[in-house]
């Protein structure tokens, strides 16, 4: 092996000497007598590397190859397309070594990259990036074992520092992030959030002493409300800050003789607590590849960087490939992005971003990274925090009493608008409910032989419908009400999304929940709205104040990173978002002008799609609605060794944020991943999610068809709302589901219909009658959904 090494060092001095000549032009010399040029510098007696090219190999064909590059670099292994395929050796002049599994020029499947500081990667490449599973070995012997997106700790994973200390959790882009575990050396430990690297959010913290601290943190430090408690059951709770003068608490000691100063926590018990840095990586394999497509390797502008971080004096931008399929064809192809933009593909930055690039549009910038939970922890103190605690235990006493099993024949009884219960609760708890420290209020169930039906019908397990809404993780409040003042609150799991709603909207909801039941038990793949309960809560005091409120899935919480979300009526008044371009991501819920897809599903999908939209509309149409709309979330793909498409984002739950623009239950759905709606309740579904399991309106295979809209004569760009095809497609998978159907055709609806009329073009506008509304919603609806006939 050392003189297997010492002779590639040898031949690659040579090689670097004569870099102009190996795969460039050299007058007057031929192959052989450049190959025994090269020999001539080594030692006659040890085993000669023999620099082979390639002359006359068919396209595709896969062969052994060893390769000097001219900057002294080695490579032997599979070779095809005058790029390494299959599995190969690259040695670096400066010690680095990749062995593994190559495609098309870059590390993709499974290798091992090591630095000559003794730093060792082992586990899965794409694209030269370090992704998916594998374990990361430092060079003092820390090591990370776990989920990998595009160089970054990104899912889960444990992290063993040289110190002895170790953490176990959720990562998000090299940090940690979400849930996890942090483990002293000396056998203290925090379990609980992580924001950014730091102990921040709710958690615990345990000493080997028996002490232990329940509540917020911030930057590692307590902040905000908690409680200390002792061995022997004294506690000190208050609110927490290391500003001794926004300090606030009461002693509750065994003994009352006893004293204390919280300023114990800071200054002694946590002294000992500090986490470990995270380490640097001086350089990444996708860092140092060669450009293999260069006709002349001699003059390549290709990135590289040394093993000490240093970038060559000819950098250029590096892009890896997007799965961009030919809609002529059925064969994606990969496609390179140049620095000009002048091409399709996915455009790679150094933050990890990617950008989807096509000629004469503007770029979609994409952020891979496990989007931080939307909306604001209801704690302790939080102005929301005795209606969560009393939602949550309305929630445990209706669901959890013992009572008659749940059937799906139900009598017409049960959807009577009479139907409904009122409970008063007391915070001194019952035979279901223990005590707990709120106000007493009365709580009404609507319909709640038909709502538990429901949830049987859509295979909810009691227990874990109270475990997602009423377990120890407290609900998060979207930042911004909805546009009717509704608030939306989400559950610690995204799984269900909890919205408060109007007297109209409730009585709309009942009007057809008999419609609704026999619609949803008719249609298993219906893509309407799943509702899992109705309820009322009335507050106790002076105001007497009635908080109404439904409780719905979540469509987008899915193990894929959403990338767009599109909000789809089928009208143009008004439908396009207001924002600047520079604002718009990932995160933006758009709308029908901004549309510039056209999304193609392979035939048995299209046909079942077709069939659906069209028995959910009739339903609407047959029960007054109006102003619904398709949410569509489209999630882009990148190829693997194999060729296959998988998400360039595995872990992490999406869940759903506020923000400015499309309809009402939308607001909900603007995080980046997330939303409020309909198919992401039950845990079959959850799985079937994270498996990647198709079903209607659920990780659906599609094409992404890029459109352009062009003015005609007498139609501008704005009125026509499907652009044409360019030919240029993606490979997706879809979410969709259609959303806000509680708006019946009202007086308020009419007037609004007849005030716009007079402003531009009553067919342009989103309040119009429900039979028109549902004819144009459909029109609408299948040009922008098409069938791929080249799939």
């Amino acid at each position: 092996m050392k003189a297997w090494e010492a002779t590639v060092r040898k031949t690659q001095a040579a090689a670097k000497r004569r870099a102009h000549t190996i795969f460039g032009t050299y007058g007057g010399s031929t192959v052989e007598e450049l190959n025994d040029e090269a020999v001539a510098d080594v030692d006659q007696d040890e085993p000669i590397a023999v620099v082979v090219l390639n002359c006359g190999r068919a396209n595709g064909e896969v062969y052994h190859a060893d390769r000097f590059l001219p900057n002294g670099d080695y490579y032997t292994g599979q070779w095809a397309d005058d790029a390494p395929h299959g599995h190969g050796k690259y040695w670096w002049t400066d010690g680095c070594m990749y062995v593994g599994d190559w495609f098309r020029g870059k590390p993709m499947g499974k290798g091992t990259f090591s630095w000559p500081s003794g730093a060792a990667y082992e586990g899965h490449f794409k694209s030269g990036y370090l992704d998916g599973d594998g374990t990361y070995t430092g060079p003092t012997g820390d090591t990370f074992r776990g989920s990998w997106v595009m160089n970054m700790k990104h899912g889960l994973g444990v992290k063993e520092y040289t110190n002895g200390d170790t953490y176990n959790g959720e990562w998000c882009r090299g940090l940690q992030e979400g849930q996890g575990r942090y483990t002293w050396k000396n056998g203290n430990y925090y379990v609980g959030e992580w924001k950014s690297g730091k102990i921040s959010g709710r958690g615990n913290m345990y000493w080997t002493n028996g002490n232990m601290f329940e509540g917020i943190w911030e930057d590692g430090l307590p902040k905000g409300h908690g409680t200390y408690r002792w061995a022997d059951d004294s506690y000190y709770e208050g609110k927490w800050s290391r500003d001794e003068n926004e300090r606030t608490g009461t002693l509750h000691p065994q003994n009352p003789e006893n004293e204390w100063n919280p300023a114990e926590v800071y200054d002694v018990e946590l002294k000992e607590c500090k986490v470990c840095p995270i380490e640097k990586v001086s350089v990444f394999p996708s860092q140092k590849l060669a450009d293999w497509k260069s006709a002349n390797m001699a003059a390549a502008k290709h990135r590289r960087m040394s093993a000490d971080g240093r970038l060559d004096a000819a950098v250029d931008k590096e892009f890896a490939g997007m799965r961009l399929s030919d809609c002529g064809g059925t064969t994606p192809t990969s496609i390179f992005c140049a620095p000009d933009d002048t091409f399709v593909g996915l455009q790679q930055h150094e933050d990890g971003g990617v950008t989807v690039m096509s000629r004469g549009v503007s770029p979609l910038r994409i952020i891979p990274k496990i989007v931080k939970k939307q909306g604001e922890t209801i704690c302790k103190g939080h102005k929301s925090y005795e209606l969560m605690l009393n939602l949550q235990m309305g929630i445990k006493h209706s669901v959890g009493k013992v009572g008659a099993a749940a059937s799906l024949d139900l009598k017409a009884s049960a959807f009577d608008p009479k139907e409904k219960y009122w409970s008063k609760i007391s915070p001194d708890g019952s035979k279901s409910l223990l005590p707990f420290q709120s106000c007493e209020f009365r709580w009404k169930d609507y319909c709640p032989k038909v709502f538990r039906a429901l949830r049987l019908l859509f295979k909810v397990e009691p227990n874990d419908y109270i475990n997602s809404i009423c377990g120890n993780d407290a609900l998060r409040e979207l930042s911004s009400p909805g546009k009717s003042g509704s608030f939306f609150y989400l559950t610690n799991d995204d799984r269900y999304m909890i919205k408060t709603m109007k007297k109209s909207e409730v009585k709309v909801l009942i009007r057809m929940l008999n419609a609704y039941y026999n619609h949803v038990h008719g249609f298993e793949n219906t893509l309407i709205t799943k509702y899992f309960g109705l309820h009322c809560l009335k507050l106790n005091g002076p105001t007497q104040k009635k908080v109404r409120f439904v409780i719905m899935g979540n469509l987008f919480c899915t193990n894929y990173t959403i990338h767009r979300r599109f909000d789809l009526k089928g009208s143009t008044f008004g439908r396009l978002t207001d924002k600047p371009e520079s604002e718009i991501d990932s995160t933006t819920t758009l709308k029908d002008l901004d549309l510039n897809f056209i999304f193609r599903l392979q035939h048995p999908w299209f046909q079942d799609f077709q069939r659906q939209v069209d028995k959910d509309c009739e339903l609407l149409e047959q029960e007054r609605i109006m102003d619904y709309s398709l949410l569509v979330g489209v999630h882009f793909k990148e190829p693997t060794s194999s060729g296959d498409s998988t998400p360039i984002i595995k872990n992490g739950c999406v869940s759903p944020q506020a923000d400015g623009g499309a309809s009402e239950e939308n607001e909900s759905h603007r995080h980046q991943p997330d939303d409020e709606e309909e198919d992401g309740s039950d845990d079959n579904a959850s799985r079937r999610r994270n498996k990647g399991v198709a079903k209607l309106g659920i990780n659906m295979p599609a094409r992404a068809e890029r459109t352009e809209r062009k003015s005609s004569e007498g139609e501008s760009m704005v009125q026509q709302l499907v652009g044409e095809g360019t030919g240029e497609c993606y490979d997706v998978v879809l979410f969709f589901s259609i959303i806000d159907i509680l708006q019946d055709y009202d007086i308020t609806k009419k007037l609004e219909h007849a005030y716009k009329s007079i402003q531009c073009d009553p067919n342009s506008i989103s309040a119009v009658d429900p039979k028109a509304y549902s004819r144009r919603f459909r029109d609408y609806i299948f040009k922008v959904f098409a069938e791929d006939y080249n799939a």
